[in-house]
């Protein structure tokens, strides 16, 4: 018999996580709807066509894709070689695969609106909480299935979404107490620029690409790519020129300024990032500290965005990459054949979030208690007499419980004190004809005496 085990890259998720998780999403949630966003699900699969081609190069590799059904059936055999034959070549292949498990939460929302427009009131504000895949590598926060909390906004280009937004990031972390957090944001329209700069559009790909990977390879190592992908010695020294501004938010706005607002879309990026910092900077307080930041560095090296672009950086106190990222992208319904819907959303990455607040110790000492009182069985007529309780409690939204058996004390103490009950309730034989029960404080010691018809939350005294 083999050994059970995981795929690798999932987790299975105990009680104490599962609560602490909950924990995120129910904070997160809470903001998202103090927003006026509305909940919504998507199918764990999509259709292949419909993810395909909509994550870059580098996306459409992490695609997990589902083999058709029926390929086990012998008289297909032949039929199912041909395909994956097909298949290592490079091409998707119908007779094979023509589902896969979502990417993210992006695209199935942009097809659920291209699906059902007519019967949505625009803006259109949502957000979506559920798990996606990734054929990524496994590594410290990186999973290959892991969660997602999203929220965006399609049917309008009002850069007021994109400002309340930052402000749901910086409330929901703020809240969750990651003190020290980053919002980074850029614009496509100011890397569509810098593309036109250095020879044309077509460069596009090539240099938002390249520049998403400085983080992890290096300037050195960015130009290098920049020239193996044709990009000259000349426009690689004006991509490295931008990459170097640096300092303020404003000192850097007057420098990509200086370098590409003589080019139209350049001038429209910046003035979309300007907007933004002078909106979310009125609604601090005196003395806060801006956690929005200037990062022209910044690429997102996903097709689909259009417009500002965002993404988050845990506290510098742990070595952890992005926990948010997203931004506009007014083109996506087009993909789906309706035109003229644009959009803006971010993501919260829960999962490294998790692991953030769990380095950090930031999760409430309350999330590890669920029973808040334990009465002991200590015979037949009393236990039973002590079950009819624990039902009134339940009944009154109290979280109760008996033990399951009659047992010696110190056996259920510590079961009490395993599952970190505070409360025990202790009714014996002298209490059932008295018809009353003793209340006992694991953390003071303090113990009180209650009637039956005192069942109510003045037992926790």
């Amino acid at each position: 018999m083999s050994k059970p085990g995981l795929p690798q890259g999932t987790r299975d998720f105990a009680p104490a996580v599962v609560r602490k998780r909950h924990y995120i999403f129910n904070t997160i949630r809470e903001i998202f709807e103090r927003y006026g966003f509305q909940p919504l699900e998507t199918p764990a699969m999509e259709q292949l066509d419909t993810l395909m081609g909509k994550y870059g190069e580098e996306g459409n590799k992490l695609i997990f894709k589902i083999l058709n059904n029926g390929l086990e059936n012998p008289a297909k055999h032949e039929e199912a070689q041909q395909a994956f034959e097909k298949a290592l070549e490079g091409k998707n292949v119908k007779e094979l695969t023509e589902r896969a498990l979502r990417y993210d939460l992006t695209i199935p929302f942009a097809r659920f609106v291209a699906m059902n427009h007519g019967q949505l009131v625009f803006p259109f504000k949502r957000y979506q909480i559920q798990p996606v895949w990734r054929a990524d590598r496994p590594a410290r926060g990186r999973y290959r299935e892991f969660y997602q909390c999203d929220a965006d906004v399609v049917g309008s280009n009002s850069l007021l979404f994109e400002t309340e937004l930052v402000n749901i990031y910086n409330d929901a972390l703020t809240k969750l107490g990651l003190n020290g957090f980053i919002i980074k944001i850029n614009s496509r329209k100011i890397l569509s620029a810098l593309a036109e700069l250095c020879g044309g559009a077509d460069k596009m790909v090539d240099i938002t690409v390249a520049i998403d990977k400085l983080d992890k390879i290096g300037i050195e190592k960015v130009k290098e790519e920049l020239t193996q992908r044709g990009i000259s010695t000349e426009q690689v020294g004006v991509i490295e020129k931008y990459l170097n501004i640096n300092g303020s938010n404003t000192e850097m706005m007057t420098q990509v300024s200086a370098l590409l607002s003589h080019i139209a879309i350049g001038q429209q990026g910046i003035d979309e990032i300007q907007y933004v910092l002078d909106h979310f900077s009125a609604g601090l307080n005196t003395g806060d500290k801006n956690p929005l930041q200037v990062d022209f560095t910044l690429a997102r090296g996903l097709d689909y965005y259009t417009g500002l672009i965002f993404e988050v950086k845990a506290p510098e106190t742990v070595k952890m990459g992005s926990i948010g990222g997203g931004g506009r992208y007014d083109n996506l319904t087009g993909l789906f054949g309706v035109n003229g819907i644009s959009g803006v959303g971010i993501s919260f990455g829960i999962d490294r979030i998790y692991d953030v607040m769990e380095e950090l110790q930031l999760f409430p000492d309350t999330l590890n208690t669920t029973t808040q009182i334990l009465f002991f069985n200590l015979g037949t007529a009393e236990g039973n007499q002590a079950y009819k309780l624990v039902q009134q409690l339940r009944k009154l939204g109290i979280s109760a419980e008996i033990y399951h058996e009659t047992a010696k004390f110190d056996k259920q103490f510590k079961y009490a004190e395993k599952k970190s009950i505070p409360y025990i309730a202790v009714l014996g034989s002298n209490e059932l004809q008295n018809s009353s029960f003793n209340v006992k404080n694991l953390q003071t010691g303090e113990q009180k005496t209650f009637n039956y018809s005192e069942i109510d939350e003045k037992i926790f005294f």
